[in-house]
């Protein structure tokens, strides 16, 4: 299989009902199939966006009864493509989800699940305040896929802040790194762009970040900017803030070189961690 292909992360405004984001997904992800992409990539919350905690629970089926699954199982034998759907919320239990990415093979089998490790609870300066923690049940697995052209470790949005995750997904084989999300505005203009770009260079991958972008229920607003980055850090196609598609040609040789340049992989050392300042002082 060659080294060189073709992958396109999707960006979506997902609304708050299942039905429309399954259609609206499916319409990009055909157009980009038609455009020669083998593996398309879509946002985090893809199939449902509902800020309500309580609505969002009563929306959200198993991964047994999700339509999402056998929809976009079949969507992936018929178009012939790898295809990453971001994530597609599922019951996790009575009370939480699980914020799960699926990847299906052009077989429309699901060859890897992935649950978002790190929670999103943060308070941001212009007054949002988000509890991710309150309705989602963390995952415990790093997870790397195999793809006929390299390995692939997945991420979810907040994960990207953890830059421990992203290097142990490299030295267990990734080549290439996805990070799906739905960034808020404030922090994506702040930190999106130079978070990936760092996320890229220290593995020394291909890093695709599919994106949620506009105005959602009750107000909320995403960030956009769907990226496509080299293992150099170059920034290979920018999706900007409208809903669509961006493609780029992925030679994965350029992952090889990029770490025989800076082989900082293969620089890792133990070291003992510092005292806690904190700790001692009130000792």
């Amino acid at each position: 299989m060659s080294k060189v292909f073709k992958a396109a992360c999707v960006q979506m405004n997902s609304a708050a009902e299942i039905a429309p984001n399954l259609e609206s997904a499916s319409a990009f992800i055909r157009a980009a199939a038609g455009a020669g992409a083998q593996l398309v990539m879509t946002p985090e919350n893809t199939t449902l966006i509902e800020p309500n905690r309580a609505r969002q629970l009563a929306k959200t089926p198993v991964e047994e009864a999700h339509p999402g699954i056998p929809h976009f199982s079949a969507l992936a034998k018929e178009l012939g493509i790898w295809l990453l759907i971001g994530s597609m919320p599922v019951r996790a239990d009575e009370r939480r989800i699980a914020n799960r990415s699926f990847l299906f093979d052009p077989s429309g089998s699901t060859v890897a699940r992935y649950d978002k490790i790190h929670m999103f609870d943060v308070d941001l300066p212009n007054g949002e305040t988000y509890r991710e923690s309150n309705g989602v049940k963390p995952g415990e697995q790093a997870v790397v896929a195999q793809t006929p052209w390299g390995a692939l470790g997945l991420t979810i949005c907040y994960d990207v802040r953890f830059a421990y995750l992203h290097r142990a997904l490299a030295h267990a084989g990734a080549v290439m790194l996805t990070v799906p999300a739905a960034f808020t505005v404030p922090t994506g203009q702040a930190h999106w762009h130079v978070l990936l770009r760092a996320r890229a260079i220290e593995a020394g991958c291909f890093v695709f970040a599919p994106a949620q972008t506009g105005e959602h229920a009750e107000g909320r607003r995403t960030y956009g900017h769907s990226l496509i980055i080299s293992p150099w850090g170059e920034v290979l196609a920018d999706a900007g803030d409208q809903p669509g598609y961006i493609m780029a040609d992925v030679d994965l040789e350029q992952v090889s070189k990029a770490r025989a340049m800076v082989p900082a992989l293969r620089h890792d050392r133990e070291f003992e961690r510092p005292h806690s300042l904190m700790r001692a002082a009130s000792e």
